[in-house]
């Protein structure tokens, strides 16, 4: 008898997926941990491996369509079975909603459940859009598209608005944005309906990054090279909102209001740490500041468990391991890559690490373990200029280090006579109900003056 496939919850926070691409056919074989299909979370695009073998029977989701965490995506079973009855049954389903774990809309405003509608089909089963029917904007200026179209022309550097549609009345939907991706790095003619990279959308084309990490939120990114605003258009726009942006504010809001947050300040001068890596990176060891700054608090939790520690509502999980997250920026929103095992690896390890998975955030691969269950962040915003801020903590860790630009300052020294030097402001955010003033206020000054004397870490 032929069974239910279901959109399993491929990430910790996934309430929804979308079918990015099936790697089966209906009518085709499937032995037990083939690759099914690959769903785009909340937070990248992950494999779907089949649970048992069988026969792909019927398709409920094409690619470019949404479900539900829970709600059937396909049917499987003896080769040859009659599932008609049964696959217009779970179609009907997904269209009225029914079938996955999330219920009524919310007070937080979520839908019961994440369909892009009108699905996306096959070529063969949607009519294709004349020239002129697709190049024309509806009124208000904004061309229909689905979500997973205007992801992939977000990430891709295209405005999907120039896109000719393939789609029911013109709307743009993936293979749209493909056909443009390729007609774009082949060199298409102007006048062909396709679109460049838009502008300011350089980094977004070439996967380039800034040196340093930020994040308007607090939690910490690197930042896409050459990426810039839209000029804007004169046009009130309704930004529908991706899972990852929900999810991004539903934890930050939820850590904001229930974890009762003080803030630490300090400034630590950098001319130590700066002479240290210029002289590694003439020995041909050039090390980014991050993994620098990784390998400190990493120390400093060592010397301080109280700060690398969780609020468990009855009790406090303290943590036996260091496990740094550093948030990276990708088009539709934020993902927190996480260093594991700081305690037992040196610069070189962390900053190898991290070069591989700032490149899986940016292309979307990075598997839920890869970004899950940081003990502890780090939120730069100093490659902008900003000079401090304060950070929201980001769970299930306890504290979160917001840090500052490095600028050349003057100040008096302990001899009363001038002196510039570089320095930058660190400011700590800890979770009262965890960490007391005393003990983030210790563990801070032990960072700050490993960073001052680097041969610290070391003793």
């Amino acid at each position: 008898m032929a069974e239910k496939v279901l959109m399993l919850a491929l990430s910790p926070t996934m309430e929804a997926g979308v079918i990015t691409k099936w790697h089966k056919k209906v009518g085709e074989k499937v032995s037990e941990g083939d690759l099914l299909c690959d769903v785009e979370t909340d937070k990248a695009v992950m494999s779907y491996e089949a649970s048992q073998g069988g026969y792909l029977l019927g398709m409920v989701c094409e690619e470019g369509e949404g479900a539900a965490v829970g709600a059937t995506i396909a049917l499987m079973g003896v080769e040859g079975e009659d599932v008609s009855a049964l696959l217009s049954e779970a179609k009907a389903e997904k269209a009225s909603g029914a079938g996955g774990k999330t219920g009524p809309s919310g007070s937080d405003g979520s839908p019961s459940t994440v369909v892009d509608a009108p699905a996306e089909t096959s070529a063969s089963k949607e009519p294709m859009a004349s020239s002129s029917e697709a190049d024309t904007l509806p009124p208000g200026g904004r061309k229909r598209s689905s979500p997973l179209a205007r992801t992939l022309a977000s990430r891709n550097g295209l405005e999907v608005d120039r896109i000719p549609g393939s789609g029911p009345g013109g709307r743009v939907v993936k293979r749209d944005v493909e056909q443009a991706m390729a007609q774009s790095s082949a060199g298409t003619p102007a006048g062909t309906g396709m679109i460049s990279p838009a502008p300011g959308a350089a980094g977004l084309v070439t996967g380039t990054t800034a040196r340093g990490t930020a994040t308007a939120s607090g939690t910490v990114v690197t930042p896409l090279s050459g990426t810039s605003m839209p000029a804007p258009s004169g046009t009130d726009e309704v930004i529908p909102l991706s899972g990852k942006r929900r999810i991004i504010a539903k934890r930050l809001a939820e850590s904001m209001y229930t974890a009762p947050h003080y803030y630490l300040k300090k400034t630590v001068r950098m001319d130590a740490l700066i002479v240290a890596r210029k002289a590694l990176a003439a020995k041909g060891e050039k090390r980014s500041f991050n993994a620098f700054l990784i390998k400190f608090v990493a120390e400093a939790l060592r010397r301080h468990p109280q700060v690398n520690a969780s609020w468990q509502g009855d009790s406090i999980l303290r943590f036996g391991h260091a496990d740094v997250g550093l948030a990276v920026a990708q088009p539709d929103g934020l993902i927190t890559p996480v260093v594991r095992d700081c305690w037992h690896k040196g610069i070189r390890q962390i900053d190898g690490e991290l070069a591989v998975l700032i490149g899986k955030a940016q292309q979307g691969t990075l598997r839920p373990e890869e970004y899950s269950d940081a003990t502890f962040t780090i939120s730069n915003l100093g490659s902008f200029g900003i000079e401090e801020f304060t950070a929201i903590i980001n769970p299930p860790g306890s504290a979160i280090l917001a840090v500052g630009e490095i600028a050349r300052v003057q100040r008096i020294d302990e001899n009363d006579k001038p002196e510039v030097i570089s320095a930058m402001t660190l400011t700590l955010s800890c979770d009262h109900r965890v960490i007391d003033g005393a003990v983030g206020a210790a563990f801070l000054k032990d960072l700050v003056d490993m960073m001052e004397d680097p041969i610290r870490v070391l003793l």
